[in-house]
């Protein structure tokens, strides 16, 4: 791979090099406004869920009104209900909603459960069955949702401190850096490109948009992907793409002919350009084959951890643990139930495993 040489002293860069996504100013706060939204919709009810759980007490006389249970993609469900009880010569009329990830088909029954310490606290049996699933999928969505939001935060504040620095002359180091993917759409090309590749990568991803007839200084290809030539500016955190004319650098024209030299070929005045690649298609027999092996992976899976669950599990309530045994054909149900009980007899029964009566053995 060819060097390129620069001169030595300091050297300014055209402005908007580097270049902030679009789906940056819509994206984050939308993913942000979602994780605040779910936290503050879903957050009261299990912190009043697990008050309850601390000291619970299911009243036989208490009225489950209303009460529905919605599924969304086949995963997620929404049950809500209204609840009517009296307690201490007090009545209590509450609402009630609880969401949770499941894979249950048909009804759910459930009871009306207080807290014997605060009896204003009411929910549904479900809503504490499912509690640790539910602390777990809030927990993870906030997370995911979240951190999605902050780091693309970070991200476009990075690009904001990057491109004042590239305001002032700095020493341009010349790096290979990886074409990532680009995009050609009404005279602008698009380009993502990875600091892979240097011996001093940082492993970063930046992204540059290029007018109609600027091409990236393309010098080789490495795995299936085009190598283009960059330059650090100075300590700034991300390199800098180069065109395959050197606009972007403040070079006289000399200095600039001099240093595209090496890489002009056989007269041409122009370097490699990046080519869209034929878009190449999968065979029907290949696709049949990932998509029944990812069934054939998802089917071990969900016995593995089911056969975990009744056998090795450190308490009966453990979700999806009870909602795979409660789906399981009646032989392997009533086996499931049955290691189950032999270590957890004494307790209340898990869904799945529940009487009639809601807490004894079935």
């Amino acid at each position: 791979m060819t060097s390129l040489v620069l001169p030595s002293r300091p050297l300014s860069l055209a402005r908007d090099v580097i270049s902030t996504p679009n789906a940056y100013f819509w994206s984050t706060p939308v993913i942000l406004a979602l994780a605040v939204f779910l936290f503050v919709w879903e957050a009261p009810g299990v912190i009043r869920d697990f008050q309850i759980s601390q000291n619970p007490l299911v009243l036989e006389d208490g009225d489950v009104q209303n009460g529905r249970c919605t599924t969304r993609k086949a995963v997620f469900t929404d049950c809500e209900a209204r609840l009517v009880y009296s307690y201490g010569g007090r009545n209590y009329d509450t609402e009630v909603e609880v969401m949770f990830v499941d894979f249950h088909t048909g009804d759910y029954e459930t009871d009306l459960v207080i807290s014997a310490d605060h009896p204003e606290l009411a929910t549904i049996s479900l809503g504490l069955d499912m509690l640790w699933n539910r602390i777990i999928t809030l927990t993870l969505f906030v997370l995911l949702l979240g951190g999605t939001s902050l780091g693309t935060i970070f991200l476009g504040l990075r690009i904001w401190r990057v491109k004042g620095q590239l305001r002032r002359p700095a020493r341009l180091i010349p790096v290979p850096v990886e074409i990532g993917a680009f995009d050609r759409k009404r005279g602008v090309l698009s380009i993502t490109y990875n600091d892979k590749i240097a011996a001093d990568k940082t492993g970063r991803s930046a992204y540059t948009r290029m007018k109609s007839g600027q091409e990236p200084l393309i010098v080789g290809e490495a795995n299936g992907k085009a190598i283009g030539l960059a330059v650090r500016h100075g300590n700034t955190a991300l390199p800098v793409l180069l065109d395959d004319r050197l606009q972007r650098v403040e070079l006289t024209d000399a200095e600039r002919t001099a240093a595209l030299a090496p890489y002009r070929r056989d007269g041409d005045p122009s370097g490699p350009m990046l080519i869209e690649e034929p878009i190449r298609t999968v065979s029907v027999w290949k696709r049949l084959k990932l998509f029944f092996g990812v069934l054939l992976l998802i089917a071990v899976g969900v016995v593995g951890f089911w056969l975990w669950y009744v056998t090795s599990s450190s308490t009966q309530f453990q979700s999806p643990g009870m909602d795979i045994n409660n789906l399981m054909p009646a032989p392997l149900n009533e086996w499931g139930c049955e290691q189950l009980k032999n270590r957890f007899a004494q307790e209340r029964a898990p869904f799945g495993c529940v009487a009639a009566d809601y807490t004894s053995w079935k």
